[in-house]
């Protein structure tokens, strides 16, 4: 990261000198958000690519998902099609997906950054960063740290949400689901689909049925911020009370915090989103303009938990973290 701050400043000081090979200002960014403009997760990512747009001053043209993978192929042929300087692309669909299209960019001339789900074919063949956690380590070190936190032992249920078919969907939960059943855990896997994103109260009915006909489950894991954040109002319907079973997952927001506060969530793993929007843009603004490699950055920072969750409140209300 001090790396990082070292290259932005030395940029902005070139760009105020009048160098490089094209202005700042006159660069175009296409950005990937990943999922709906008003959910959990896409907002950070956004507010972290706005805050590179101004501090820079080049162009960002802003592209929603709602974490659909066909969509997302189609608005980067679409991107790619607009010949923009850069793109910042959310990974989601994969190396085979998106390969063909990111040939079609580097032919272009387009500049290419990957965000939240890598994609290591695509960049040992044409090059670009990635910024994100690193997702299987990150999925088998949150049920790992559960493992202990919370004592659970062979024969223990647990269920784990993830995007279970989806190609890049479900990386980090599957290394979640296996971690746990290396450690004997009896593991069910349910699906999140993007609409429980965008209405977590569709995930309710599923939750429901699977408690009731495995009233000893012992620990759910959500695969993403939407989901964690509403589990109040889940243990709530199911007549639970906090603790009772204990919930885990991933990245943190105003509804976690409470949640965390309330004693409903007792576990998450941080993949700081606001970084996820603002270093791509940085980076592929900093390479067009100055010709700097592209930047690689683990934004994995570690477990929230009950003693710490107040560090990063109020950066979670103010949609930071």
């Amino acid at each position: 990261m001090k790396r990082f701050l070292g290259l932005l400043l030395i940029g902005m000081m070139v760009a105020s000198a009048g160098f490089g090979q094209k202005k700042l200002e006159d660069i175009t960014i296409r950005f990937f958000a990943g999922g709906d403009a008003g959910d959990t997760f896409a907002s950070i990512v956004y507010k972290g690519a706005m805050a590179a747009q101004k501090a820079l001053g080049c162009k960002v043209e802003y592209v929603f998902s709602g974490w659909n993978n066909e969509k997302m192929v189609a608005q980067l042929r679409d991107a790619v099609a607009a010949k923009p300087d850069g793109i910042a692309m959310m990974g989601h669909a994969g190396d085979a997906a998106l390969m063909p299209l990111v040939e079609q960019a580097a032919k272009a001339g387009i500049a290419m950054m990957y965000q939240n789900v890598d994609v290591p074919q695509i960049r040992a063949k044409f090059g670009g960063g990635y910024v994100g956690a690193q997702l299987e380590s990150q999925g088998a070190a949150l049920a790992e740290a559960a493992i202990k936190q919370f004592g659970l032992k062979k024969g223990d249920r647990v269920v784990v949400f993830g995007n279970w078919g989806m190609p890049g969907r479900y990386i980090r939960e599957g290394a979640s689901a296996d971690a746990f059943a290396k450690a004997g855990l009896i593991v069910t896997k349910l699906t999140a689909t993007n609409e429980m994103v965008s209405n977590t109260q569709l995930m309710l009915p599923v939750l429901s049925g699977e408690i009731l006909a495995h009233p000893d489950t012992k620990l759910i894991e959500y695969a993403n911020s939407a989901n964690l954040g509403a589990v109040p109002m889940y243990m709530k319907a199911l007549g639970k009370k906090p603790g009772d079973i204990k919930n885990i997952g991933f990245d943190t927001s105003a509804a976690i915090v409470d949640a965390f506060r309330t004693g409903y969530v007792q576990l998450s793993s941080d993949q700081q989103p606001y970084l996820q929007g603002f270093l791509p843009v940085a980076s592929l603004a900093l390479s067009i303009a100055y010709g700097f490699s592209p930047i690689s950055y683990d934004t994995g920072a570690g477990f929230v938990t009950p003693g710490n969750i107040e560090n990063l409140a109020s950066l979670a209300v103010a949609g930071m973290r």
